[in-house]
């Protein structure tokens, strides 16, 4: 298999290896460096802006076997199982199989019920969390923004695995759909987050001061993210 270029600023090599790699040239960069991104489960190589393809190459045949080991105990990704207790916008529910129901995923009491054959069920589970989630993180974002005296053009749910939401300067915010999974304190945090954005599109003082204005605990939300967050992208 030879390695697969895949977006961002490349180098053109190719090699026979058995795993795809990212390869991006850095102007800042002063030597090879190889990290493994947890979240795409690749390995990443940094190249200074002069660097032969012989010399990538042979780095990367030279660090084969701990980037195959390091591949190795990443965590696998898991599928919404039957009986698996969840996190979903603040509540614990209960995925429950319901095969006899005709309504494909509902919420009832504690539980997230899920029609069909089990095989689909995964595929339900994260339909109905991504649907859900356009109408509440809209209600979550708008109450923050109406307290700045700003209004949002629109709510978009993503796929995404570099950042868990953005703001537009069209006053468009998105956001990542596995923050439904999140504790509430951390959706919380991240509605304010985002909402900040439509008065600050920075990260200066003054827009975590706005921050801290609209949710008082937002450093608890910002530091589970950076500690659990990964666990969120093991849903797939």
């Amino acid at each position: 298999m030879k390695i697969t270029l895949l977006t961002g600023k490349t180098y053109n090599i190719e090699q026979e290896i058995d795993f795809p790699i990212k390869i991006v040239k850095s102007p800042r960069a002063k030597k090879l460096t190889l990290r493994i991104d947890s979240k795409e489960h690749i390995p990443v190589l940094s190249l200074p802006r002069y660097c032969s393809q012989k010399k990538a190459i042979d780095f990367v045949l030279l660090h084969k076997e701990w980037i195959q080991d390091s591949l190795n105990k990443l965590p696998q990704s898991k599928p919404f199982e039957n009986g698996e207790r969840i996190s979903l916008f603040g509540k614990t529910v209960i995925i429950t199989h319901a095969p006899e129901r005709k309504l494909g995923a509902k919420i009832e009491a504690d539980k997230l019920l899920v029609s069909g054959n089990l095989e689909f069920l995964h595929r339900r589970v994260k339909d109905f969390i991504k649907k859900k989630a356009e109408t509440e993180f809209y209600k979550r974002s708008n109450k923050y923004a109406k307290k700045l005296g700003k209004s949002i053009n629109g709510i978009t749910i993503k796929d995404t695995k570099s950042r868990w939401g953005s703001c537009s300067s069209l006053q468009n915010i998105n956001y990542s759909w596995r923050i439904a999974l999140a504790p509430e304190f951390v959706i919380n945090y991240l509605m304010a987050h985002e909402v900040a954005h439509l008065q600050y599109p920075n990260h200066s003082s003054a827009f975590w001061q706005c921050v801290e204005r609209l949710y008082p605990e937002y450093s608890q939300g910002e530091q589970w993210l950076k500690e659990h967050g990964k666990d969120l992208y093991l849903y797939k």
